[in-house]
């Protein structure tokens, strides 16, 4: 009689476990894709719960013991998921024990400004939490950090910094020998002015080539991009977006007055670096700056081409200069003439 009970017991333990299986593994509801958050220290009933309001599961329950068949002794995973169309109970189980949400983009351009990064921070919808405290310039790593939903502000600055410390650490110890500064925080400082005084990738070397010649002499560095930061610095209403503007908003040149102006920054008033870096330098900056080009140009001045050229001697540079302004008066002449009508004139 016991043997009869338990052979009834086991079919029927057998038949439930295969109906739950199949229940399980059953497609969802839920006709189409879509997204779903999963909030940290959420537990499983509550999850299932959410699952069934928003109709991508039949039963909660079904939900709550599908972890523990289909996940034991794994953790469900807050993040944002991309759920396919017909999930089942069990599809989405190892969704999310496995942690596969969703990642989302947000760019940091080399050199950007600390200040700049922080604002990019406070003003993203996929981070949460207060903003930390606003890290020293040059000390965060400007590249694309793809993030999940619910990140805190505070992880990704210390992702950045942590990043920014590795490659400096990685750079630094491979660095040319012979470089006329000696800590890694310099290295960042002068890779800070190497970003900002050129968008070509390639004119990085021949930049801090110029500028370890410099300082080799020494000579002052006379960048512009000191004075612009130095000015932004102590006059933020002059500026926008790292660029110096007029009333009007519109991108100006230097003013004399500030080229004569000693921020602490400005190059063309002091002597070797500035004191701290002018923002934020990309690996490329830095390995450029660690590795500079081997020239003797100590000059360089705009082609006209969105590149430069670069001059050993005054008289080269002199030269240079006379090019770029031609060409500067040459477009300007270009964009007073009249425009041309292809109307006909009328008989007379």
């Amino acid at each position: 009689m016991l043997a009869s009970l338990a052979v009834v017991a086991i079919a029927a333990a057998a038949i439930a476990a295969f109906a739950f299986y199949t229940e399980a593994s059953r497609a969802g509801p839920k006709a189409e894709d879509v997204t779903f958050t999963v909030a940290r220290g959420s537990s499983a009933a509550a999850i299932g719960t959410q699952l069934q309001q928003e109709g991508l599961i039949r039963n909660a329950l079904m939900f709550r013991i599908g972890t523990r068949v289909f996940a034991p002794g794994e953790a469900l995973q807050a993040g944002e998921y991309a759920i396919p169309a017909n999930s089942s109970v069990r599809d989405i189980v190892r969704l999310m024990a496995e942690g596969n949400a969703l990642q989302h983009r947000i760019v940091f351009p080399e050199g950007i400004t600390v200040r700049a990064a922080m604002k990019l921070i406070e003003e993203s919808e996929y981070l949460t939490g207060d903003m930390p405290e606003t890290p020293p310039e040059g000390s965060i790593l400007p590249e694309t950090y793809h993030v999940e939903r619910g990140m805190t502000r505070a992880a990704l600055v210390q992702q950045m910094r942590e990043a920014r410390d590795q490659a400096l650490a990685e750079i630094w110890e491979g660095r040319a020998p012979g470089l006329p500064f000696t800590s890694p925080d310099q290295l960042v400082t002068l890779a800070s002015i190497v970003e900002r005084e050129t968008g070509v990738a390639s004119e990085r070397p021949l930049v801090a080539a110029v500028m370890v010649n410099r300082l080799r002499r020494p000579m002052r560095l006379e960048m512009d991009s000191t004075i612009i930061y130095g000015v932004c610095r102590q006059h933020p209403d002059r500026c926008a977006d790292g660029r110096l503007v007029n009333r009007q908003g519109q991108r100006r040149p230097i003013l004399a007055s500030e080229i004569a102006l000693n921020t602490g920054y400005n190059t063309y008033r002091i002597d070797g670096l500035p004191p701290t870096p002018i923002g934020n330098p990309g690996r490329a900056a830095l390995e450029a700056t660690a590795h500079p080009a081997d020239s003797n140009a100590i000059y360089f001045v705009a082609d006209g081409s969105g590149g430069h050229a670069f001059a050993a001697t005054l008289p080269e540079h002199n030269a240079n200069v006379a090019r770029w302004r031609m060409i500067e008066r040459e477009r300007l002449a270009a964009e007073r003439a009249p425009q041309t009508s292809t109307t006909q004139a009328p008989q007379r």
